[in-house]
């Protein structure tokens, strides 16, 4: 397995367990996080859909799908600028930062490692 293989694997582990977690217990998660908890089913659709994307991530990185590896980096980034502009136009607390800030190492990551491959 490449090392961007790994770090695209490694993310989509991430990506299940936070999915996992939305779906059955959302507002610990929330908690931990200092937003507030919700009733809304919208948090626990979120989860299987994140659950979902984790499972993508893993059958990439186990087929070596270095186009993959190229596109997550980028929607990785994109996801910390789209938390950051829902905070700052207010739709959403500071603490969201934090979880688009977890996609973008995690991209960044993936993007050294695909450059030290060549």
């Amino acid at each position: 397995m490449s090392k961007a293989a790994f770090t695209v694997r490694a993310f989509g582990y991430y990506l299940i367990v936070l999915g996992i977690t939305l779906v059955a217990a959302p507002n610990l998660l929330l908690t931990v996080f200092l937003m507030p908890p919700t009733h809304e089913v919208w948090i626990h659709v979120v989860g299987v859909l994140v659950f979902n994307i984790g499972v993508y991530y893993i059958y990439a990185a186990k087929s070596e799908a270095t186009a993959f590896f190229r596109a997550s980096v980028f929607t990785r980034v994109l996801v910390l600028v789209s938390f950051a502009v829902f905070v700052f136009v207010g739709l959403a607390p500071p603490m969201l930062i934090g979880f688009g800030a977890v996609d973008f190492i995690g991209g960044l990551w993936t993007w050294r490692a695909l450059e030290r491959a060549g």
